[in-house]
């Protein structure tokens, strides 16, 4: 049964964002297409009428991922001119988005995986990666663009490492005291 344009980029859609989820709750290699389709509510064998592989699927859902985070970075900077660095750093460090990977930053859910993974997924990560490099060097004091970004790449490490590591520990406790040092160290108010 052929369907219309339409509802073909629709059901792509719905892949795109499903496997984006799924890839940041189980990461690239924790989930397969059969799997993948079945949770988009979709056949296995439409898969290949979307996408000639799961590393082009993988490469799509990233840079999606990607695009929504940069959008909320976007929004959380406009609603809070002036303390922009401080409360994308409270949202990022905060705990509903270290217990939820699946809708949280792709970075910090796939970067591990994204360096083991084909061209095309380390392409889309590096896109991805840009835009927030640029937002947070205009978020962080310098005294030259050189030194604001340089400053930009240590904070976007700082917050993606952090979260990680809160995620990581199975201590509740460490993993709180994680997000609130380095809540701290970004001039985030207290979760």
């Amino acid at each position: 049964m052929r369907v219309s344009k339409q509802q073909a980029a629709e059901n792509r859609r719905r892949i795109v964002e499903t496997a984006g989820a799924l890839f940041r709750e189980r990461g690239f290699n924790g989930i397969g297409v059969a799997d993948l389709m079945k949770e988009a509510g979709l056949t296995h064998g439409g898969f290949y009428g979307h996408f000639a592989s799961k590393d082009d699927l993988a490469a799509e859902a990233f840079a999606k991922a990607m695009a929504v985070s940069m959008e909320q970075w976007e929004r959380v900077v406009e609603e809070a001119p002036g303390t922009g660095l401080a409360t994308v750093a409270g949202r990022y460090l905060s705990a509903a988005h270290r217990d939820n990977p699946a809708a949280g930053c792709a970075i910090a859910a796939l970067g591990v995986d994204a360096g083991r993974q084909s061209g095309t997924v380390r392409r889309a990560f590096t896109s991805g990666l840009r835009p927030l490099i640029d937002l947070l060097a205009r978020l962080v004091p310098g005294r030259s663009k050189a030194a604001q970004r340089e400053k930009a790449l240590a904070t976007l490490s700082g917050l993606v490492g952090a979260l990680v590591l809160a995620r990581a520990v199975d201590d509740p406790a460490l993993s709180d005291e994680i997000l609130a040092a380095a809540r701290t160290a970004f001039g985030a108010a207290p979760e």
